[in-house]
């Protein structure tokens, strides 16, 4: 489908986006739930008996089994782990503390870089560009990461381009944003680059959410 903005009655007659979070013990609770809500909420024809939701959102549990316990304890039963994920069409990555296990992680990172092999576009939140960075795909490219892993990501992955001062990134293929709450930032980024402008804003006005939507470049 490529990365352009599709009209809205184009996209009533297309099949929804398959859309995965990863999950794993100690996972910032924001930098999922913000993202999932995005997506969940997005609509066309919101109110109407013809409703269309354009995103299909699933969770994966990065460990066997489906139980997660997220930061400060939060419990989460996810709807697959990595033996029986099927294939997404965006793949969402979270920070937190756990990262720096999952780093360590080889089952985890080889089935993020199998995913990638198929998957339209990837993004992470926080220091979830450190599972992208230890999978070798952010190499020569540009990204960004929580303030406080700024200078952990420069040092350890000089092959990227660090970017400071920004709530994400974009690089096509690939969307890397800042921490926590820049993770709607960047779920909302999502929504206008593949739906439009129109839709972004409906998406936000319904989730009371205040940003501003710059003018994208066709």
């Amino acid at each position: 489908m490529g990365s352009k903005a599709i009209n809205e009655r184009e996209v009533i007659t297309l099949q929804a986006w398959k859309v995965g979070i990863l999950l794993f013990d100690d996972v910032e609770v924001l930098e999922f739930a913000g993202p999932f809500e995005v997506f969940s909420v997005t609509a066309f024809n919101r109110g109407q008996r013809d409703v269309f939701q354009p995103f299909d959102v699933s969770t994966i549990a990065a460990a066997s089994g489906k139980l997660v316990t997220a930061n400060n304890g939060l419990k989460v039963i996810t709807d697959y782990d990595l033996a029986d994920a099927p294939l997404f069409d965006l793949l969402v990555i979270p920070g937190g503390r756990g990262t720096r296990r999952e780093m360590n992680n080889p089952e985890v990172l080889d089935w993020i870089r199998r995913q990638d092999k198929t998957a339209q576009w990837m993004a992470s939140i926080c220091t979830g560009a450190l599972l992208l960075a230890k999978c070798g795909l952010l190499d020569g490219k540009r990204a960004t990461t929580h303030w406080a892993s700024l200078e952990y990501l420069r040092q350890n992955f000089p092959q990227i381009a660090v970017i400071e001062n920004v709530k994400f990134v974009d690089e096509g293929h690939i969307v890397t944003s800042a921490g926590v709450s820049a993770g709607l930032h960047m779920a909302f980024h999502m929504v206008q680059r593949l739906l439009g402008t129109e839709t972004a804003q409906d998406t936000a006005r319904m989730m009371e959410f205040d940003i501003q939507f710059e003018e994208q470049m066709e």
